[in-house]
């Protein structure tokens, strides 16, 4: 009954604002951040009669489509090729890769031409034309990487039966940096995601490549290295047969419960911290036509699973490295807490046949890997561990 009350109130708020540029209809509601309505409102929306750029919160005014359309959306967002299979896929990328691993700047968009080939199990090869932009944060810092991080547009029309196919902009996760050391923190980024959709349908996935970097200005050879797409915000969406929203100042009592319940046990278990909810850093929120919040993470880099060289938790936790799990969720009775970790044990076997699977772990990384998701398994088989972690020291806070 709140929540209702609170979105009709949120609902007023905006329609208020946004009804110069928009009919706002009955369906527009939102499952409100907390705060005051009036103020938060009006500094999202920027309402001081000079908007620079489209707001995000437009999207919450626009009517939803019908059923049909969303089974229909849902329908094509699960059949896209590339994430239809998890071998890994082999590709070669032309561009002037020498200047765009110099795009250090969080601020620069610049957008540079280059030519992808993606070579079929039966050895032909697709050529499409691309643009590529360095993007991300910690990664895309010169002292932390040797190669920035991606985004891939597409050309549409040049993807017809290829693997990207029904694809328009993709993040491509690249190795960091030269070494075998690198191409296993990948890997590992790779099966967290992984491990993640076996969990829950409501995640991003992911396609491991071998990618080979041609600089084409020069017509040299770069290297070839592991690297990931990544699911778009708006796949996953569709997939749960809603629309990516954002708002921030969200905290843990506007979200679906049991979606966030679930992300959280997962952010423990793989010693997950670089994240929030109230920042919405380095998660996704999903709105359904109900008006349910549900929060998809990603980036994973900076955790104990993973855990590259620069992977080192925020000081303002009660923690020294990543290796040391800390739950931030909500506080949890035990009654509460027992489906979701009963739905994380049942997939223990699933888990550690998922490890077993992917290629390219090394036997010291894969058996290091194994041992740090038995201790995991072993915490929560532990009543007294799980009472102490989720019930005792569990975060009073409203947010995180």
């Amino acid at each position: 009954m709140n929540m209702c009350k609170n979105v009709i109130r949120y609902a007023c708020v905006l329609t208020g604002l946004l009804l110069v540029s928009l009919a706002a209809p009955t369906g527009a509601r939102i499952a409100p951040p907390s705060g005051s309505a009036g103020a938060f409102a009006a500094e999202q929306a920027g309402v001081d009669g000079a908007a620079t750029k489209k707001n995000p919160l437009f999207k919450l005014a626009q009517p939803w489509p019908s059923a049909d359309e969303r089974r229909l959306r849902k329908k094509e967002a699960e059949a896209h090729p590339l994430f239809s299979g998890t071998d890994p896929i082999t590709v070669t990328i032309a561009a002037e890769f020498r200047i765009i691993n110099k795009d250090h700047d969080p601020k620069s968009s610049k957008r540079y031409p280059g030519e992808l080939k993606h070579t079929r199990a039966d050895g032909r090869v697709d050529t499409i034309p691309v643009k590529l932009s360095a993007r991300g944060h910690v990664r895309r810092l010169a002292q932390t990487c040797d190669y920035v991080p991606l985004r891939v547009e597409f050309s549409k029309e040049s993807l017809k039966e290829t693997v990207f196919d029904g694809q328009s902009t993709l993040k491509l996760v690249v190795q960091c940096r030269d070494g075998g050391a690198y191409d296993q923190y990948i890997l590992r980024e790779h099966l967290a995601y992984r491990i993640l959709n076996l969990l829950t349908s409501r995640s991003l996935r992911t396609r491991l490549a071998r990618v080979t970097y041609v600089d084409s200005t020069t017509g040299k050879v770069m290297g070839t290295r592991y690297a990931m797409f990544l699911e778009h915000d708006s796949d996953v969406a569709r997939r749960m047969e809603g629309r990516s929203v954002e708002l921030q100042r969200v905290q843990f009592k506007d979200v679906d419960a049991d979606t966030l319940e679930t992300m959280m046990v997962f952010a423990y278990m793989i010693g997950n911290t670089d994240f929030s909810i109230y920042a919405l850093h380095n998660v996704v929120l999903v709105q359904t036509p109900d008006l349910v919040l549900h929060t998809v993470p990603y980036d994973f880099d900076i955790s104990g699973l993973v855990h590259p060289p620069y992977a080192i938790p925020m000081k303002s936790l009660p923690i020294k490295t990543v290796d040391e799990r800390l739950y931030r969720g909500p506080c949890r009775t035990m009654e509460q807490m027992e489906p979701v970790l009963a739905n994380v044990s049942a997939k223990s076997a699933a888990v550690m046949d998922l490890l077993s699977s992917i290629s390219g772990f090394n036997r010291g990384v894969r058996q290091e890997t194994r041992t740090f998701l038995e201790g995991f398994y072993s915490s929560i088989g532990n009543q007294g561990t799980v009472k102490r972690v989720f019930v005792e020291k569990c975060s009073k806070a409203p947010a995180m």
